[in-house]
């Protein structure tokens, strides 16, 4: 007994001495991971710092002014003055369906040294720039148009023997940059544009619209590798996808950030319809209108306007004048010129079931009043839904998401799930359309019961993208039985975009300016896309076979209360013009339109020239173009004195006046933020933010710290 109690307690001891030595080695083992993730912890936060400071430093120092003027800063580091004031004059001269516009830039230069100004800028997105004029001092420089790389030759040349010398170039059908050098101190350069553009009308209803800001575009695609890895000119940087992002990306900054009475805008139109105007209305500002017989004349109530959204104004016909047809004929060097419009009366009666396909854009420069208005827009498309209709939801940014896996019945619980599903969109992130237009055309090509359908495709977007032409390409050739409907959203949209992808998806579109504006234009498409459509159609001038030049060359497909419009060059004002068509039924319909009773036209060559480029160019909807179509749209900007993607216009003071020993600097312009949106583009673009790699990183520091925590409780609890 005496000896199996001393062995007893001997192994005991032996085993509690065994444990402690374990639990020791134990707790140094865990002392020692949690030593090391706590230096790996420690590490990711240094790192987390050092990778953050730069970008929110950067964008400290492009923004901390936040009020005041926008400033200059010399080679020393040393704030110098305000920058170049910009000021602009437009005036609007509306005959028939041409506007005509003189625009007036001004730049002041108000520091210490010599500056070439840089402003990048929009136009209609079918507008026909045709004239170039600077005003420097008393002296005033015709522009001249010339082949775009020889107007960049001549322009480095003045700008370097320091002759005052101005240029225009194309970057987009509605996007354009003026470069003005060696502006002197104190002193003012006035650049002139002369710009036709044709007057939308539908409905019964005139429209004109002149930008004056542009929404910051998202450039998809990889930095390319032989670019500078800085920026220039704007906040983006080359891609492989939007070789020209660094041209196309001005800085955005608010009206406070810019000097006083810097970015304003004084605006007359003067609208002489050829018939009796009953009212004058705008969606974007508040306007006087004065008739004098026929004509009317319209300016904003301010007098200088501030340059933060479109200027859009519309006019009616008296009741009872609405035009039905209407043709106008110029004589330009010895060519006739014929234009004619004619709106089919369609009986709107007929409807068809559906497949409705709403795409909304939820991308971050989409953030603020115009997300709101994408709310409001889908949300009235749903109300358009009939029991026999399918339809779906797809929201993008980033990322493409849809609300259903394919097209469901337009059921009320159905429609019930998508209305709470859009209530609750925001806006973040980039603006990635190329997969959200997949999604949207998956069914285009589909067979049996749906192909019975009118499938239609409504994308409500502010276009606020750099690679256009590779998007029309993709709906182009993925459109199938669809129909392509665009809306545009915002103060400043990208109406270049909603005009063409509407034509290459056999659709129309329209424009939201804000929100008390919203039901008008939503129930007038919408209204459409319930409408019988004319389809097939065919248009035959008389002395036909010896015409071969009316653009465009085919018709698309017209909707309820919208027009058709060709021009022909070769062609006198003498016999009739036939369209056909078919209707939804089967059934042909035809109108005939006699052209000797045709109105003087002004312009008319120049819109014919316009269209021909445009066509031209359709030709190379993945941004290239063969040398045969390059050489055609140079020859036809050179002769009738346009600018296009090859032409530029070039005004050139031929004595120098800055002073050998004086330095030049550059100063890109900014725009102004569109209204209604949220945050500047002074560095970092909002549409495609950092967030998704700095939450990487948080979520990895988190693990760690998570991670710690459990061992520590595992340890000692």
């Amino acid at each position: 007994m005496m000896l199996l109690t001393h062995v007893v307690p001997s192994s005991t001891t032996t085993t509690n001495a065994g444990c402690r030595q374990a639990r020791t080695a134990r707790r140094r083992l865990s002392l020692r991971a949690r030593r090391c993730l706590e230096g790996v912890s420690l590490w990711l936060a240094v790192l987390l710092f050092l990778f953050v400071h730069p970008v929110f430093a950067e964008a400290s120092e492009t923004g901390q002014e936040g009020t005041g003027e926008f400033h200059f800063v010399d080679d020393g580091g040393q704030r110098e003055g305000s920058a170049t004031l910009l000021s602009t004059d437009y005036q609007v001269t509306v005959s028939g369906l041409i506007a005509d516009t003189r625009l007036r830039q001004s730049f002041r230069n108000t520091g210490q040294q010599w500056r070439e100004g840089v402003f990048v800028f929009p136009l209609p997105e079918n507008a026909s720039v045709y004239g170039m004029t600077m005003t420097a001092g008393e002296r005033v420089i015709m522009g001249e148009i010339l082949e775009k790389q020889e107007a960049k030759r001549q322009y480095t040349r003045a700008k370097e023997e320091g002759r005052k010398v101005a240029r225009v170039d194309q970057q987009r059908p509605n996007l354009f940059t003026t470069r003005m050098a060696n502006i002197p101190p104190g002193e003012t350069i006035t650049v002139e544009l002369r710009y036709q553009q044709a007057v939308r009308y539908q409905s019964g209803e005139f429209e004109l619209r002149l930008p004056t800001t542009l929404t910051p575009r998202y450039m998809p695609g990889q930095a390319l590798d032989n670019q500078p890895a800085q920026w220039a000119g704007g906040w983006a940087t080359p891609t492989n996808e939007v070789p020209d992002a660094d041209q196309i990306s001005p800085f955005t900054v608010l009206a406070e950030d810019v000097g006083p009475g810097s970015h304003r805008a004084t605006i007359a139109l003067n609208i002489n319809a050829g018939l009796p105007v009953s009212r004058v209305s705008s969606p974007s500002h508040r306007i006087n209108s004065t008739w004098t017989g026929n004509a009317v004349e319209v300016a904003p109530e301010s007098d200088a306007v501030l340059m933060d959204r479109d200027l859009v104004v519309r006019w009616a016909p008296a009741r009872g004048m609405e035009p039905s047809a209407a043709v106008f004929h110029e004589q330009w060097q010895g060519e006739d010129y014929l234009l004619a419009l004619m709106v089919p009366g369609l009986d709107g009666d007929q409807r068809l079931p559906r497949e409705l396909v709403f795409v909304i854009d939820t991308s971050g420069s989409m953030a603020g009043e115009s997300v709101r208005q994408a709310r409001r827009a889908l949300l009235r498309g749903l109300e358009t839904l009939a029991p026999d209709d399918r339809f779906n939801v797809i929201q993008f940014n980033s990322q493409t998401h849809a609300l259903f896996m394919e097209s469901v019945p337009a059921s009320a619980n159905n429609i019930a799930r998508a209305r709470r599903y859009v209530q609750g969109l925001n806006a973040n992130g980039g603006t990635e359309i190329a997969p959200a237009l997949d999604a949207a055309l998956k069914g285009s090509h589909s067979d049996g019961e749906a192909s019975a359908r009118v499938r239609q495709v409504v994308f409500i977007t502010d276009g606020s993208v750099g690679n256009e032409a590779a998007l029309f390409g993709k709906i182009s050739n993925q459109l199938g039985r669809s129909r392509l409907f665009t809306v545009g959203i915002g103060s400043a949209p990208n109406m270049h975009f909603m005009r063409e992808a509407a034509r290459f998806g056999r659709g129309t579109y329209t424009a939201v300016s804000d929100l008390s504006d919203v039901e008008r234009p939503l129930d007038e498409l919408f209204a459409k896309m319930e409408a019988p459509v004319l389809t097939d159609i065919a248009v035959s001038w008389p002395g036909q076979p010896a015409v071969t030049e009316a653009f465009p060359d085919r018709v698309g497909d017209l909707f309820r209360g919208e027009p058709m419009m060709q021009v022909v060059r070769g062609l006198p004002a003498k016999g009739e013009l036939e369209v056909s068509g078919r209707l939804p039924d089967g059934s042909h319909w035809q109108q005939a339109l006699s052209l000797d009773q045709a109105a003087p036209g002004k312009g008319l060559h120049r819109h014919w020239a316009q269209q021909k480029v445009n066509g031209l160019m359709d030709s190379g909807l993945t941004g290239q173009i063969d040398e045969d179509a390059r050489k055609k749209v140079t020859d036809l900007g050179l002769k009738h004195q346009l600018m296009t993607r090859y032409t530029s216009f070039l005004a050139q003071e031929r004595t120098p006046s800055r002073p050998a020993a004086e330095s030049l600097a550059t100063d890109s312009v900014p725009t102004l933020l569109p209204a209604g949106s949220q945050g500047t583009m002074l560095r970092y673009p909002q549409t495609a933010t950092l967030s998704p790699l700095l939450m990487a990183i948080g979520l990895v520091g988190l693990m760690f710290v998570a991670a710690i925590t459990l061992l520590q409780r595992r340890v000692f609890g």
